[in-house]
């Protein structure tokens, strides 16, 4: 297996290393992955973190060229079914995910059973605090919205999102839920990107042998029941 990586900042830089973790070749990485070279991307699974604007640029050619695609790039849902299409249309496998830590992961399949429950039982307003460092372009996270549209899923209620941006934070997302005489929280801390890189190294050897468009959870917790 070949990895190449779009976007070769701080979390390229840890996605490599994580990859050098895991004994995996890096193919090599790339600031203009539309000028990659065509032959070696179509032996190699692309794995993208780049910008809002650039993955907006270069989704296609990202569909066009690579044997697959890893995506941990946010900030383009609002084009999702435009790109889920595209890479279907071209039968390219393609792994989604507002956030690949294996935490962030298990903190929304528990936010799912909180608000389920919460909901049936009534009386409680859901809210999310997410708080990141300074340079993110999006806001709120990816991953807040996620995990927004998970309590929507199970009580039926959008949360209000605050979004804080400050210092170098790695990333802390906190899913209240109060009530009239109690109040309960999930949190989960990021103490730097290396779970970020090391879920998405862990994406990029699922598209062994896998086919069509899949959200990086979907894919992890039918592992997990294995």
């Amino acid at each position: 297996m070949k990895v190449v990586i779009s976007g070769y900042g701080r979390m390229g830089h840890m996605v490599e290393a994580a990859l050098a973790a895991k004994g995996i070749e890096c193919a090599g990485a790339s600031e203009d992955i539309a000028s990659f070279d065509d032959d070696l991307a179509a032996e190699c699974v692309c794995v993208d973190f780049t910008t809002p604007d650039a993955f907006r640029a270069n989704y296609k050619a990202l569909a066009d060229k690579f044997k697959a695609v890893v995506v941990g790039t946010t900030g383009w849902n609002d084009i999702k079914d435009e790109v889920i299409g595209y890479f279907e249309s071209k039968g390219t496998p393609m792994i989604y995910s507002s956030n690949y830590s294996v935490g962030v992961n298990v903190l929304s399949a528990a936010v799912g059973l909180v608000a389920k429950y919460l909901g049936q039982a009534g009386g409680y307003a859901p809210y999310i605090v997410e708080k990141h460092h300074i340079h993110k372009l999006d806001a709120p996270s990816g991953t807040a919205k996620s995990l927004a549209a998970v309590v929507k899923e199970n009580m039926g209620v959008n949360p209000d999102i605050a979004a804080v941006r400050v210092g170098e934070l790695a990333g802390i997302h906190t899913v209240g839920f109060e009530g009239a005489a109690d109040r309960i929280t999930l949190t989960h801390e990021a103490f730097s990107r290396k779970g970020f890189a090391e879920g998405a190294v862990l994406a990029a050897t699922m598209t062994e042998g896998l086919s069509g468009v899949h959200e990086f959870k979907e894919l992890f917790f039918k592992e997990s029941t294995k």
